[in-house]
Parts: structure tokens; C-alpha cells; sequence
């Protein structure tokens, strides 16, 4: 099913002389494609959520414990 707004995109498209076509679709297939790559990335962040709280507070504890010390930058 074609929404409306794809089908004006399309005979918008359909003006342009056929290079600037091809430009406007590839920048689209990026686009999207960049989309999706957030999409996926937003999933996997939300999987792994529990796990970034739970080693926060982990962290926090340890602080608190004086068992934590500043971190060497150089040593990274």
C-alpha cells in the first residue's frame, strides 16, 4: 500500500531530469538505511538497559566502599 505522501514524493521525482533522479534516490536509500541502523541500535540499547543500571549501581557501591580510584587516562 502506497501512502499518499510516497505518491507525491514519486510524481515530484518523476519532474526532475533522470541523474537528479538517481542523485535524490540514493540519498533516500541512505537515509533509510541510516534509519534502520538507529532502529537497530535503539533495540539493542533497550536489550541491554537492565545491565548498564545494574553495573552503574555496581559502580556506585564501589565508590561508596572506597574500593574505586580515579581513573588513569594514560593507562587506557
Amino acid at each position: 500500500m502506497v501512502s499518499g505522501a510516497i505518491t507525491t514524493v514519486v510524481k515530484m521525482l518523476e519532474t526532475l531530469p533522470e541523474a537528479t533522479q538517481a542523485q535524490v534516490a540514493e540519498h533516500i536509500r541512505e537515509y533509510i538505511a541510516e534509519m534502520q541502523d538507529d532502529a537497530e541500535w535503539d533495540a539493542l540499547f533497550q536489550q541491554t538497559q537492565g545491565q548498564l543500571v545494574a553495573a552503574a549501581q555496581q559502580a556506585k557501591k564501589e565508590v561508596a566502599a572506597g574500593r574505586a580510584e580515579p581513573m588513569d587516562y594514560t593507562q587506557l
